[in-house]
């Protein structure tokens, strides 16, 4: 049976993963501090990845998936626990690539600072670089906004409460900046086919094949519900974020590489439907902000053109 350590193993991304590759055969084992929920079937090996000490010295893994490295110390503290491995992918950001460069962006572009991700933006880049020095064989992925089911950031959630409430929404401008998305099996999918194809290229952009607008996203966020929304268009002049899940910042990647290797994609329609499910039963573990309260307060009962 193939060995997988996963990093995380708790939230969203590093659950689902574990999930999805023990489901497909692999014995899984994941490592954090145990102090959440663990999934069935799979080991947990309870340590921090900053003092692990030998706990993996003497174990050897077909693949490490790491999901949970933000910084490059939290790369070589891994890699100098870690024994004998065979494939290592890291899932990075597409937030390495600076807004200033010309989109969509592909693969071989520059990465660098961008005003709208900050330091999570280049300490991803030293992530990256850190793991490459040391492994150049390691397969990097970069994805755009993932959702579906495990999806504890208050994205497509807090477009459900709004549905769900029968409430109008409160629309950044005409809903024309677009969005890049990838459901969280899609990605797992594309690094199950890297662990199995191994292709030379080794960094890969993972988004679905096409961008969707501000409004139609929160039109299909809706039908997920059942419902229509009624939307209101807010100035430019009041902070997106204060009332909006995202940054006012359009981009794209080029993901041919990705669709050359996997042709099909999981619907939008479908996946937002799997998290809506998911979010029923376990909505106190998405961590909600405070979008609401400020629509209320600041927003509600004024016109916008």
């Amino acid at each position: 049976m193939k060995t997988m350590l996963v990093t995380g193993g708790t939230v969203f991304v590093s659950r689902y993963a574990a999930e999805y590759f023990r489901h497909r055969g692999w014995q899984v084992s994941v490592i954090n501090r145990g102090t959440r929920q663990q999934s069935e079937g799979v080991e947990l090996i309870q340590a921090d990845r900053h003092a692990l000490g030998e706990v993996l010295r003497h174990r050897h893994f077909d693949a490490v998936l790491d999901v949970t490295a933000y910084t490059a110390d939290d790369v070589n503290a891994l890699l100098d626990a870690l024994g004998r491995y065979g494939q290592y992918i890291l899932i990075s950001s597409s937030a390495v690539y600076p807004e200033t460069e010309q989109q969509p962006f592909r693969e071989d572009a520059a990465v660098g600072p961008n005003i709208h991700w900050g330091r999570y933006g280049t300490d991803k880049i030293a992530a990256e670089q850190a793991l490459h020095a040391r492994d150049s064989s390691a397969y990097i992925l970069r994805p755009p906004y993932l959702y579906g089911p495990g999806n504890n950031v208050y994205r497509e959630a807090f477009v459900f409460d709004c549905a769900l409430a029968d409430r109008a929404f409160y629309l950044p401008g005409e809903g024309a900046t677009k969005l890049h998305f990838l459901h969280v099996e899609d990605l797992c999918r594309l690094a199950e086919i890297l662990l199995e194809k191994r292709p030379a290229q080794r960094i890969f952009n993972a988004g679905n094949p096409d961008c969707i607008t501000v409004r139609d996203w929160v039109a299909a966020c809706y039908a997920a519900c059942g419902k229509d929304p009624a939307f209101v268009s807010v100035s430019p002049d009041v902070e997106q974020r204060q009332y909006f899940p995202f940054y006012n910042y359009e981009y794209a990647l080029d993901v041919s590489a990705q669709c050359g290797l996997m042709g099909e994609f999981i619907p939008l329609a479908q996946g937002l439907k799997e998290s809506l499910r998911w979010y029923r039963k376990h909505g106190d573990e998405v961590r909600r902000k405070p979008l609401l309260a400020y629509i209320d307060a600041h927003l509600a009962g004024r016109m916008y053109e």
